[in-house]
């Protein structure tokens, strides 16, 4: 079985980590702006999601000959460690619903701001957690002003978002006058010949909709799965906090399940690898998501049209994008894990400051900030500012895990 154990090895594996769990909620948004149903993302997801588990489980926890103090993978399914695989079972069904409410969260609030308040609640519920847990092996005095970054980086975000909605309400009051441009512009192209109607000039513009503009918005609304226009922005942040709580307590869960800080296992009996916890939380996360996307795509939200299981497995457009996201959240999930257990699940959670990466993705590929006001540009500088900060002083608070594999009494 491999172990990463040096505080180098635990920083790459967290860096690597922030960059997949940062990548994959921009495919989904990319795929619901294509107009895919997201009960169908989410299964194809959910699959590769739980295949990641299944494929560190059998190579880095198969990796050499075990001990009775470190089994490997095969070796410890056998053992008598329920209780602590009920804390990493309970885990992964936090992190299924977190997921699910993220996905319709992205589409209502947004991709930025979506992931920066389930990040940050994260970060200031589960790292405190953490922190105790894991027995105050990270340096509080670095690890702590690292969450108060968090915590100003909540009030940046829902600024942000505020300010976003502002402009966007104030180019879709002006349509009036882009449609008046619009047209003059058609009209001088073509020599002074007046178009034949409205709809004409509309269609001309939807067809060169620039980035920022209120046509760019309305073409964006008009291709996407979830019509967000008229809906109340409040269930886009309602459903990000609910997101946040389970993903506040997932970490923590999974630190019990692999250290067992409430002696809940009998005497002599191993402490769970993260390999094998990393599988049994994916199994629960693999069944919860499964299930309820499932009874969605009969009982669909938010005015999403039905589907059915023969319709979702006929429905290939997007199915590659989605089964990568799964895999970029599982092997992101792993690599934060084994990162935590080596120098402190308080220390991973910088990998929470994954909107760094998913609002890179956010201005260059959706151009979501396009011909905003200097303003929403000034508090989005500073709301990436903090999270950078945050990153560093949470990865500088690493500390070092004494390796105690068995439990005694």
């Amino acid at each position: 079985m491999y172990m990463v154990e040096s505080k180098a090895g635990a920083v790459a594996c967290m860096l690597l980590s922030l960059f997949f769990l940062g990548t994959w909620p921009a495919i989904f948004t990319h795929l619901e702006r294509r107009g895919r149903l997201p009960q169908h993302t989410y299964l194809d997801y959910t699959l590769t999601n739980f295949l990641a588990a299944v494929v560190i489980a059998f190579t880095l926890g198969e990796i050499g000959k075990g001990t009775p103090t470190e089994p490997n993978f095969l070796d410890q399914l056998f053992q008598d460690n329920w209780p602590s695989i009920l804390f990493a079972i309970s885990g992964g069904v936090l992190l299924g619903i977190g997921n699910l409410a993220t996905q319709y969260a992205l589409a209502l609030a947004g991709l930025s701001v979506t992931l920066v308040i389930t990040a940050s609640m994260t970060v200031i519920i589960g790292t405190s957690l953490n922190y105790f847990l894991d027995d105050e092996i990270n340096k509080a005095e670095i690890l702590f002003p690292g969450v108060g970054c968090f915590i100003i980086a909540v009030f940046l975000a829902s600024a942000v978002h505020a300010s976003n909605e502002d402009d966007n309400r104030l180019k879709l009051s002006l349509i009036g006058d882009e449609k008046v441009e619009a047209g003059a512009s058609r009209y001088a192209a073509t020599g002074g010949a007046s178009p034949s109607n409205d709809a004409e000039i509309t269609d001309s513009f939807l067809e060169k909709a620039e980035a920022g503009t209120a046509f760019f918005l309305i073409e964006v609304e008009n291709k996407r799965a979830i019509k967000v226009f008229g809906k109340n922005k409040f269930m886009g942040l309602g459903l990000s906090i609910s997101a946040g709580l389970c993903f506040s307590l997932f970490s923590p869960l999974f630190n019990l399940a692999t250290n067992d800080q409430f002696h809940t296992l009998k005497e002599g009996v191993p402490h769970l690898t993260v390999y094998t916890a990393f599988f049994y939380f994916s199994v629960s996360c693999f069944v919860v998501s499964a299930v309820l996307n499932v009874g969605f795509l009969y009982h669909p939200m938010l005015g999403l049209p039905k589907s059915s299981l023969e319709a979702y497995v006929s429905g290939w457009d997007g199915r590659s994008w989605a089964l990568l996201a799964g895999l970029l959240c599982g092997f992101g999930n792993g690599l934060q894990f084994m990162g935590g257990e080596a120098a402190g699940y308080a220390a991973a959670d910088a990998v929470q400051a994954l909107p760094l990466v998913s609002t890179f993705w956010a201005i260059v590929v959706f151009r979501e900030y396009r011909g905003s006001s200097r303003r929403t540009y000034i508090l989005l500088g500073s709301m990436l500012f903090m999270f950078i900060v945050a990153v560093g002083l949470l990865i500088a608070s690493a500390g070092q895990r004494s390796q105690i594999s068995v439990q005694y009494s």
